[in-house]
């Protein structure tokens, strides 16, 4: 009977999922879930899932107004931030976004759901300054709710960074909770992420009028699903070593490192590590992520899964995040608690393709599959060739690692340990999208790179993050 049971509610929400299908194009996938039984709305929400380990790629700089990254090229990633949208007008790829008719967003939002990947949007960043521009909390909120739910996203992140109000004026905790709450309104627990992403030293205790970040926490940290707290710009030697990131700050912004924020009673697997990607995307703060690896191993090894951020892609891409994960969260490894993993590759971190065989190579290169010629790789596929450990960072076909076309990262060397080896194709443009192709022929929103902020030396205020 429980089998019957089970099957009948699989035919009722099969039969429902019809009806949605049936329902008028132009409505969002929350109000298509409306009047279904749990299980199909289950099945139709599932994709909004919050993941229980989280990594993180913002998108704002500019790097076509035709289309979005192949899913390909962030794999290991798991939510993707279009940035920004502002109180009242959207900005850089958030309006490209916009741009795009409903059938081209479907159609790109189902091959990031098929790849594990949510995509958000992220809400002011380093230029705006909503609480002193005297923003009604309210009515932003319910603007950015409207965006989200009219481009079907599957979330929002509040990159809140308006430093005089919430380091000297005292208005923006009060701001920043009525904001969350009217978002969370808009947005419900469990059908929408909603993140926010402060910089470190917001969480000093006692430091700030209404305790900064620890206050906004206490008042609406139970809507809010995970920090994504960024550990840069806050000074040459902030944050740049495991020890300064995991569990001893400086004394210039005391008890802001990661166990240190849990103990000021943040839960640990809500703060995610942000990081840039590479040296040019932040003032300072850069960790390679060889280093970076390390560290979240260490964390990890004492409790933390939260998972890690980056300020941005195209150098945050799936070549990063694997190499980032590699001590840790391995691509392709199940996540604690599932859920949340990312894609690609096998349970060791690499992909064998068809066809190919395992040639061991000494050392942590044991059992990884040879590089073989006339033979498809996607992103994220871990190699030996040449008595080296090689990730692709693009799709390819029959390109040799270590060949002109730059479609292979040189991660290691096995001669009988795995040693760390400079990447030898991070910085090449990533190829031509293979997946989303060309969606429309022009985008009227002006997509730039923001300015990069000065970071402050002084204790007395904070220096301005670049962005995510």
């Amino acid at each position: 009977m429980a089998r019957l049971g089970f099957l009948a509610s699989i035919i009722t929400a099969l039969v429902a999922l019809v009806v949605v299908q049936a329902a008028p194009s132009n409505t969002t996938l929350g109000e298509r879930a409306e009047g279904l039984s749990p299980v199909a709305r289950d099945i139709l929400l599932s994709a909004r899932a919050v993941p229980s380990t989280r990594w993180v790629a913002y998108f704002d700089r500019f790097v076509s107004s035709t289309s979005l990254p192949d899913p390909s090229l962030i794999s290991g990633f798991n939510v993707f931030a279009l940035a920004f949208v502002y109180s009242a007008s959207l900005q850089d790829n958030a309006a490209v976004w916009a741009e795009l008719d409903a059938g081209t967003r479907a159609s790109i939002k189902a091959e990031y759901a098929a790849a594990g990947i949510s995509l958000i949007v992220s809400a002011y960043g380093s230029g705006p300054v909503p609480t002193s521009g005297g923003d009604d909390p309210t009515a932003a909120a319910n603007f950015i709710a409207n965006y989200v739910k009219t481009n079907d996203l599957d979330g929002v992140d509040v990159d809140y960074e308006d430093f005089g109000a919430l380091e000297t004026a005292g208005t923006a905790v009060a701001w920043l909770s009525t904001f969350t709450r009217a978002l969370r309104a808009q947005l419900p627990q469990g059908q929408f992420i909603l993140t926010h992403a402060p910089v470190a030293p917001w969480f000093t205790p006692n430091r700030w009028p209404n305790n900064g970040y620890l206050g906004v926490d206490a008042a609406v940290g139970s809507l809010i699903d995970w920090y994504n707290v960024q550990f840069y710009n806050q000074g040459a030697s902030e944050y740049t070593t495991c020890a300064g990131l995991l569990t001893a700050s400086s004394s210039t912004w005391p008890e802001s490192s990661v166990f240190q924020i849990a103990a000021n009673g943040v839960p640990l697997n809500k703060i995610v590590i942000g990081k840039p990607a590479a040296g040019a995307d932040a003032t300072n703060g850069f960790m390679d992520p060889g280093t970076l690896s390390t560290c979240l191993a260490q964390a990890k090894a004492q409790g933390w899964s939260a998972g890690a951020m980056t300020w941005q892609y195209p150098d945050g891409n799936s070549a990063w995040v694997t190499q980032v994960r590699s001590g840790s969260f391995p691509v392709g490894a199940a996540p604690p608690g599932g859920g949340g993993g990312g894609t690609t590759t096998t349970k060791t971190g690499t992909t064998t393709p068809p066809g190919s065989t395992s040639t061991p190579s000494g050392g942590s290169c044991s059992g990884v599959a040879a590089w073989v010629s006339n033979q498809a790789f996607p992103a994220g596929s871990v190699v030996t060739f040449g008595g080296s450990l090689w990730t692709a960072n693009q799709w390819n076909f029959d390109e040799q690692p270590g060949g002109a076309a730059g479609a292979w990262d040189k991660t290691a060397t096995c001669n009988g340990a795995l040693q760390p080896a400079t990447a030898t194709a991070a910085a090449a443009s990533p190829k031509a999208s293979k997946g989303v192709s060309a969606i429309v022929s022009s985008a009227k929103a002006t997509v730039s790179e923001p300015a990069k902020a000065t970071a402050s030396a002084k204790a007395s205020t904070l220096a301005k993050s670049t962005a995510a």
